[in-house]
């Protein structure tokens, strides 16, 4: 084994890089009422495993960008990529990106961290492939090498990966340890937590799963974010929203950080001792579809491609988009007509006038037309799953509406069902619901990031979502945009992409959202870290 514990920590200069860190790592907290006391957080967001291999989910990811330590990390405020544990990072060539290590990391067990744990967490994620972990994120990966123990050489499938360095910094970017970490299958809970197996501004002190979780601020972190500012943050996991709405509105927790109702937002906003806090949001919502499952999907009795298509465009012709957005959600979601959010570079709205009135509108007709000419009876039936408590306590009203929208054009009878979170993301992924409800949190800021995880398919890098939609053009299509350097040439091969997804459905976007937590007006720097890099970063806060 590589270890030499307690090595101290040497600078390095390093010039010419792409990403070079500018600023240096202080040890103690800022003004005084910073660097002790303590915080508790609330939310409904349940965590999948404590494993990064093992989890691609937003309460799963809160955890890891706490505790484990990245390459590179986003400046708060802003989705600029800087250098975390690395000195420096960029394309030496164009297949290789080099990344030089700070010397001197260790984990808060003591052990050392280089190049080869970074070998070690890349190789491990695509070696377990997890149905529930993100792995789909590094289809463009050939290999890792270490030529010693500070430098590490990702060499890439794709020339000029534009995306490389946002999945340094996303949920496939963790650095384990790799004394601690399993290298073929995922590790329990307990083990990383005993393991003390962390290099993030924060360890793990204490955990009872999606109960409570105790962190404790890292002495010896030596990341790009600042040192925690709060020396003890409590992490409370609620089951119901209504509870923790109850919580920050009485003082016992000092933040509530997803997902409160829209109902409870506008009310919380009233009260004189607290703050409703908003920033970019990147979430968006959806409908998925198993290919092999749904109505006449590929595994099914009845099975016809022609058909099944039909079901999917009378779906989209039949949603009332804004309908959702304003009855449920207060508009505090806007209406969703890409598989790509508005706002980022190359965003399109196909769905827009593709389907419906041609102006985001339903419209029934169409949607009989479309069933129709593909000699398809009605109803309809469809067997659609939602999760209550993953999406906030507005999820039943979100899909009960939905029902409503379909069952009301007389095309289709909707069963709608509902599963706990962590059932669900089982459940899900072994075929067991025809469609189902997904969202999604930007591992980073890049349309990429809505498009590769969920559409590009093999047999060596299965999607994130595996709902069975393989297409060999979207994989090729979903490689090239990557490499292109032109920012125009590939916001125009995204929108292609975009309009080749619209036609096909393999999802039905939804709703695009805020970042919204509610806090006491003594708690500093939420909204320093409701930022377009999508991470709540704990570390931040203060009171």
């Amino acid at each position: 084994m590589k270890r030499r514990t307690g090595a101290k920590a040497v600078a390095i200069a390093a010039a010419g890089a792409l990403l070079l860190s500018a600023c240096s790592t202080s040890t103690t907290g800022g003004d005084g009422e910073e660097g002790g006391g303590s915080l508790t957080v609330g939310t409904t967001d349940k965590v999948v495993a404590l494993d990064p291999a093992g989890a691609y989910d937003n309460g799963s990811s809160l955890v890891e960008q706490q505790v484990y330590p990245f390459i590179l990390a986003y400046k708060p405020g802003t989705a600029e990529l800087n250098p975390s544990i690395a000195e420096s990072a960029d394309f030496s060539e164009p297949t290789k990106y080099e990344v030089k290590l700070k010397e001197g990391l260790k984990y808060a067990n003591g052990n050392e961290l280089t190049s080869s744990d970074v070998k070690f967490s890349f190789e491990r994620q695509l070696k377990i492939q997890d149905p529930n972990g993100p792995s789909s994120l590094l289809g463009g990966l050939k290999s890792v090498e270490t030529p010693d123990e500070q430098t590490v050489v990702f060499n890439l499938k794709r020339k000029n990966d534009q995306t490389w360095p946002g999945v340094l910094a996303s949920a496939a970017g963790p650095i384990v340890d790799e004394d601690v970490f399993e290298p073929d299958k995922i590790t329990e809970n307990q083990a990383i937590v005993d393991g003390k197996a962390f290099a993030g501004p924060y360890t793990i002190d204490g955990f009872k799963f999606n109960e409570l979780l105790t962190y404790k601020a890292n002495p010896d972190y030596e990341g790009f974010i600042e040192p925690a500012k709060t020396e003890t943050v409590q992490m409370k996991y609620f089951s119901d929203a209504n509870n923790m709405k109850l919580e920050v509105q009485e003082g016992k927790i000092d933040v509530a950080w997803r997902s409160l109702s829209a109902t409870d937002i506008e009310d919380l906003g009233t009260k004189e001792d607290l703050k409703v806090h908003k920033g970019p949001g990147g979430e968006i919502r959806y409908i998925v579809f198993n290919m092999d499952t749904m109505p006449f999907g590929a595994k099914t009795d009845e099975a016809d491609e022609k058909k099944s298509l039909a079901v999917r465009q009378a779906m989209a012709d039949s949603v009332d988009r804004q309908a959702i957005a304003s009855q449920v959600y207060k508009d505090t979601f806007t209406p969703l007509y890409s598989h790509v959010p508005d706002g980022l570079p190359g965003a399109d709205e196909p769905l827009k006038s593709e389907y419906g009135d041609g102006k985001g509108g339903a419209d029934v007709d169409k949607a009989k037309k479309a069933l129709k000419d593909a000699g398809v009876k009605t109803p309809v039936k469809l067997n659609l799953q939602y999760n209550p408590d993953h999406y906030g306590p507005s999820s039943g009203d979100e899909y009960a509406l939905v029902k409503d929208q379909l069952d009301k054009t007389g095309l289709f009878k909707v069963n709608l069902q509902s599963t706990e979170w962590v059932q669900y993301n089982k459940d899900r992924t072994a075929d067991s619901y025809p469609m189902y409800q997904l969202g999604w949190f930007p591992d980073y800021s890049d349309a990429d990031n809505y498009l590769v995880p969920f559409f590009y398919d093999t047999k060596e890098t299965p999607s994130f979502l595996d709902n069975n939609y393989r297409n060999k053009s979207m994989n090729k299509a979903l490689n090239a945009q990557s490499s292109i350097d032109d920012k125009g040439k590939r916001a125009e091969a995204l929108k292609k992409i975009q309009g080749q997804l619209a036609e096909e459905l393999p999802t039905l976007p939804l709703l695009q959202g805020n970042q919204i937590a509610v806090s006491g007006k003594d708690v500093k720097g939420v909204d320093d870290t409701l930022d377009p890099a999508f991470q709540f970063r704990l570390a931040l806060l203060s009171k």
